[in-house]
């Protein structure tokens, strides 16, 4: 099977780009909670919405 030519996929990883997993530090962005599930559904909590855009047709929001 081939791959359209129109698909950029590189079959080498440069080395450098690899790097070992390290855990949170103290003040870093912290990872977000898990999602709260209401009549199978997942929710959550939304502080305050911070900005919105378009891409591809759909609406993404950037919330607090």
């Amino acid at each position: 099977m081939e791959l359209l030519a129109s698909l950029r996929i590189y079959l080498v990883v440069n080395v450098r780009r690899i790097v070992k997993y390290r855990k949170q530090v103290e003040g870093q962005k912290k990872i977000p909670p898990p999602p709260v599930k209401i009549d199978s559904e997942k929710e959550y909590e939304v502080e305050e919405i911070l900005d919105r855009q378009e891409r591809r047709g759909k609406t993404k929001y950037l919330v607090k």
